[in-house]
This record gives structure tokens, sequence and C-alpha cells, in this order.
């Protein structure tokens, strides 16, 4: 994967409304700190029933971009992200740090990246 570019990533609250929040594009590395913040408004209740899907992409200009991996957080989740979502919940406006590991599994059926 020498010279790979990775992608923004994606997240995303609500998929029937295709609300999104895209990072910028971290050129020319395999290692990718993306030290960004976002915010979405919802109630308590709202949340609680959510998930958040983070998706995180090889950005090829001009090209189809290729899905890396994601995580997904919420009430369906299991093991550290489940604690992770609960952690959130139970500490709202609060910063809840974890660090997941990117799978294969729930690529996203939506739109690429731009």
């Amino acid at each position: 994967m020498q010279g790979c570019q990775c992608s923004p990533s994606i997240l995303q609250p609500d998929m029937g409304k295709k609300s999104k929040y895209k990072t910028s594009v971290k050129k020319k590395t395999l290692n990718p700190e993306f030290n960004e913040e976002f915010s979405y408004e919802v109630t308590l209740d709202q949340l609680a029933k959510k998930t958040l899907e983070i998706s995180v992409w090889d950005y090829d200009l001009g090209m189809s971009n290729d899905f890396i991996g994601g995580v997904e957080l919420g009430i369906n989740a299991t093991g550290q992200r489940l604690r992770h979502w609960f952690e959130c919940l139970k500490n709202k406006g609060k910063k809840v740090e974890y660090w997941h590991t990117l799978t294969q599994q729930g690529a996203p059926s939506s739109d690429k990246p731009d």
C-alpha cells in the first residue's frame, strides 16, 4: 500500500436522512490521525435508538474510492463498542474516548464519499 492515501471518514447517525460528516483527506499516509470533532443535535431518547457508523475510505483521485473498514456504535453493538456507546449515553456533554479496530463487516450500502 505504498503511496496510499487515506480518505475521509464518513459518519452517518441517521441512514434515512443521509446525514454525514466528512473529515479532511489525509494524503499519502498509512497512519492517518483524524483529530476532528463533530456534533449532532438529538435528544437523549433519540440518541439511545441511533447507530453511529464510522467508515474509512481510501481516496483515489478520479477513480472509485475503496472502503478500508469501519465501526458501528449503538444499541446493537457488542463488547467494547457497546460499552463505549453506554459510556457516551451516561456522560452527556463529556468526551468519551475509545480506540476501535476497523472491520470489513457492515460496509456501508450508501453512496461512497465524494
